[in-house]
């Protein structure tokens, strides 16, 4: 099965800590796009495939390696990055700032703020949906009367699984 077969389906459960089929969320970043009039190129789409396969928050750098070994063909950075930039503008892609690294959206079908938990030890990532954390900072925002623009948070430690295997 391709993953232009694959049928795109919305995720309703807030708390499905992300277990969703690569091909299914890349299938719904396609429909999300189509239906926004925004073009998701055969490039974007293999970044976001990539980012997804990777499975940890992945940067240009290694995106663009990545990218040279499945089309035996070289992309530069500014190709790259321009996909990463459509790909965030499109809610489709989170940029981890402490690692310079970029990330899949879970659930890019709802505008939800981005809480991200890092392990410092494997490198893996868990996205988190929490609506008490979105109102809060809203709350603070309007408090001190200032529009946020974006709003990421990064919770960097260990993951249970590192924990687990005595690597903590």
């Amino acid at each position: 099965m391709t993953l232009l077969s694959i049928e795109p389906r919305s995720c309703t459960d807030t708390s499905c800590r992300a277990k969703h089929a690569p091909g299914e969320r890349v299938a719904l970043a396609a429909s999300l796009c189509g239906g926004r009039g925004a073009q998701l190129t055969k490039l974007r789409r293999q970044v976001l495939e990539l980012l997804w396969e990777s499975g940890r928050p992945t940067g240009a750098y290694e995106l663009i390696e990545a990218l040279k070994r499945r089309d035996s063909r070289p992309v530069g950075p500014p190709t790259v990055y321009r996909a990463l930039e459509f790909l965030i503008a499109q809610g489709l892609v989170s940029k981890i700032q402490s690692r310079n690294a970029y990330v899949p959206c879970a659930h890019p079908e709802r505008r939800h703020d981005c809480l991200f938990f890092l392990c410092s030890n494997c490198g893996a990532s868990i996205e988190l949906e929490d609506l008490r954390i979105g109102r809060l900072l809203s709350e603070h925002a309007a408090a001190l009367e200032f529009h946020a623009a974006r709003r990421v948070v990064e919770v960097e430690g260990v993951c249970a699984r590192c924990i687990a295997a005595g690597a903590a």
